[in-house]
């Protein structure tokens, strides 16, 4: 049911859409979930109007597609949009690292040094939730830091598409485990103020998610339909 304050003037629409929206981007309603506007209703505590309505507004967002006489589903992620996105995310968190290496304060070394041991603790426990948090604050400081508000938007847009598809690629465990030297190295150049090497341990952390995605096409798109393929069994 949702949480909210019934004091807020905000209208119930808004609400509900916000909360599918999160639900989507964080991956807790998968690509390829039907989304049933009883259920939604039902599980939030509210009319199925407000639901139709957040629906119909993702619907225009790409994040759901409404097919005739079958319904509303999440919409897929496809490997190419991985693929895409992760590209450009390469090339702007590389020149957000170069720039922060000699921008970013003291302060704000530090504490990226204290997200990147949260993230590494996280990965030791296994804990995914604050894998994901710890990644996304690492990063997002690194743009803050480079102080260019052109730059920090653009991957401001980015971000959102990113986190639908983050809980995927930390399913391989794998991979979160090499990213613990991996965003050693990053931290150590933008500390130590070397922006060129700053830029290519960025570019190169992000273009080797991008290689094991392309490598591992069918991990990924299984990950994406498995919540259909067991709504059509039921």
């Amino acid at each position: 049911m949702l949480n909210f304050d019934i004091q807020s003037h905000r209208p119930l629409r808004e609400i509900v859409y916000e909360e599918l929206r999160n639900l989507i981007l964080t991956g807790k309603i998968k690509p390829g979930t039907r989304m049933m506007e009883i259920e939604l209703a039902e599980d939030m505590g509210v009319s199925r109007t407000p639901v139709r309505e957040a629906i119909r507004k993702l619907e225009k967002e790409g994040l759901v597609v409404i097919e005739p006489r079958k319904g509303a589903y999440a919409s897929e992620i496809s490997v190419k949009d991985m693929v895409d996105i992760l590209e450009v995310r390469a090339n702007l968190e590389g020149l957000a690292a170069y720039l922060a290496a000699q921008r970013m304060t003291d302060a704000e070394k530090e504490q990226l040094n204290e997200v990147k041991e949260k993230f590494k603790q996280a990965v030791i426990e296994g804990n995914m939730a604050e894998m994901i948090a710890n990644d996304t604050k690492f990063h997002r400081l690194i743009v803050d830091s480079s102080r260019n508000n052109h730059l920090i938007h653009m991957v401001e847009q980015l971000q959102e598409l990113v986190l639908r598809f983050r809980y995927i690629y930390f399913k391989d465990f794998k991979r979160a485990e090499d990213m613990i030297p991996e965003h050693k190295r990053i931290y150590e150049e933008i500390a130590n103020g070397n922006g060129a090497n700053a830029r290519f341990e960025a570019f190169n952390h992000i273009d080797k998610l991008m290689e094991m995605i392309k490598n591992d096409e069918a991990f990924f798109k299984d990950e994406g339909h498995k919540k259909d393929e067991e709504l059509k069994k039921d």
